[in-house]
């Protein structure tokens, strides 16, 4: 059996919550993974904090700067594309500024209950049933 040793893209994700549901972007139609449902979020920079990035894309993306910040987790997803990432989770209870979608197909809250009906990325999954776990009590 052999290992991969491809090194793997680092992204840095915000899983932005407010008034019980969940930010969710829709990847443009001609990007890779083409309308595939996300969190927000991007690539670290060469040397760049997760925490960093992740303020970066937010304000980049979607014109807002964190205030709030915790990690969820980690989790490392490779694609049959033979993409490769290690994606690190924050919950952002709180930001400042007026969401506004600079780089999405779409945008759209979405309750805990709801998360599942959206094509979310293969790589999502383990999170989107954690979270949906943790908030459908």
């Amino acid at each position: 059996m052999s290992q991969d040793i491809r090194e793997p893209v680092r992204v840095a994700v915000g899983i932005i919550i407010d008034d019980g549901k969940f930010l969710c972007c829709q990847r443009k139609k001609d990007s890779r993974y083409g309308l595939q449902w996300e969190f927000p979020g991007g690539k670290m920079l060469h040397n760049e904090r997760a925490e960093e990035c992740l303020k970066r894309e937010l304000y980049e993306e979607l014109n807002i700067s964190i205030v709030t910040i915790e990690p969820y987790g980690t989790h490392v997803q490779s694609y049959s594309d033979n993409g490769l990432f290690e994606v690190h989770y924050f919950i952002i209870r709180k930001y400042d500024g007026d969401l506004k979608n600079n780089v999405f197909e779409s945008i759209r809250w979405v309750s805990p209950d709801k998360l599942d009906t959206l094509p979310f990325l293969e790589g999502n999954s383990p999170v989107v049933k954690r979270l949906r776990e943790e908030h459908c009590r």
